[in-house]
């Protein structure tokens, strides 16, 4: 299955439902269709793209046989394969896996201060500001990090309850 063909036929679907594509991939008899809106990607609209992107593939008859699609947003840990994903991540906490170089695979993780054509840019408390070129790079995606860690101890209570034990 081409890409090419695929991203051309998909594109004006996604479009129609308010959103935009963010990554197409295959891997394998599995195609992943990423999407973003302004304001998430509200399940029903997933539900309204993959019937949509479904359709249209059968009908384009790609020849690739049988594959398995998946629609889905980004979601809070984003990969990052392209550049103006980079760039669109700017300010946010990343981690990045380098392909193997003379000192094996390094890992950075902190956060990523800029993106331009050829690089990125990373802040990691260990290691500094460290630039990394595109063509470096084997994984890179966002981070998400929850709230506090709760305090010790402070395990959930229901209201009005108590420890003691009732006479």
């Amino acid at each position: 299955m081409r890409l090419e063909r695929v991203t051309e036929l998909v594109t004006p679907l996604v479009h129609d439902q308010g959103l935009e594509i963010y990554d197409i991939e295959q891997s394998g008899a599995t195609l992943r269709i990423r999407v973003t809106g302004p304001d998430g990607v509200p399940m029903g609209v997933i539900e309204r793209v993959t019937r949509a992107v479904s359709f249209a593939l059968d009908e384009a008859d790609l020849g690739s046989g049988s594959y398995i699609l998946e629609v889905s947003s980004p979601g809070l840990e984003r990969p990052l394969n392209r550049p103006d994903h980079f760039a669109g991540a700017v300010g946010e906490k990343i981690t990045l896996k380098t392909l193997p170089g003379p000192e094996g695979r390094i890992r950075f993780r902190g956060v990523l201060r800029s993106a331009d054509e050829d690089s990125v840019r990373v802040d990691d408390p260990d290691r500094g500001e460290v630039s990394v070129p595109y063509d470096q790079i084997d994984s890179a995606r966002t981070v998400f990090e929850w709230g506090p860690k709760p305090k010790p101890g402070g395990g959930s209570r229901r209201k009005g309850s108590s420890r003691k034990a009732a006479r």
